[in-house]
């Protein structure tokens, strides 16, 4: 036989490799860094991808109060959320809600970058954001990563 066989692997729940990555948020651009972290958590960067299975890391963001956003977006990008009631539409600037709680314009950054299903909900789970540099995942020993020197 003179043929090369290449089977395709497909990872499943027990046979992905998760680690957890450690992501320092300081100076960054906010949708930049929310479009790599992304990747990490759905596991794009790894070679056994597979799209229907959680196969990404575990990723800690750190000092998410010295995140960018490039032109006027601090005063013009607004959050939009609806009470449930009629005319019950609440809107946020940036500003406003960096002030309340600044890990949140990335939580919501990544959120919207991740499917929209189950597999999109569970994969939010391996997000954790730290306004400052302590965070609560000593115990796992995060890797710490550039995110300039992925693609």
């Amino acid at each position: 036989m003179n043929t090369l066989s290449y089977k395709t692997v497909s990872a499943n729940k027990n046979t992905v490799n998760k680690e957890w990555v450690l992501v320092d948020a300081d100076g960054q651009t906010l949708g930049r860094l929310a479009s790599k972290v992304a990747k990490l958590i759905r596991g794009k960067y790894k070679p056994n991808y597979t799209p229907h299975v959680d196969c990404g890391d575990n990723v800690v963001i750190i000092n998410a109060e010295k995140i960018n956003l490039t032109g006027n977006k601090w005063a013009d990008k607004t959050y939009i959320r609806h009470t449930g009631y009629p005319g019950g539409q609440r809107s946020l600037t940036a500003t406003e809600m960096f002030q309340k709680d600044p890990t949140r314009l990335i939580e919501k950054a990544v959120k919207g970058m991740l499917p929209k299903n189950r597999l999109g909900s569970a994969l939010f789970k391996n997000l954790y954001v730290y306004a400052g540099t302590e965070h609560g995942q000593e115990a796992q020993k995060p890797k710490a990563i550039n995110l300039n020197d992925l693609k």
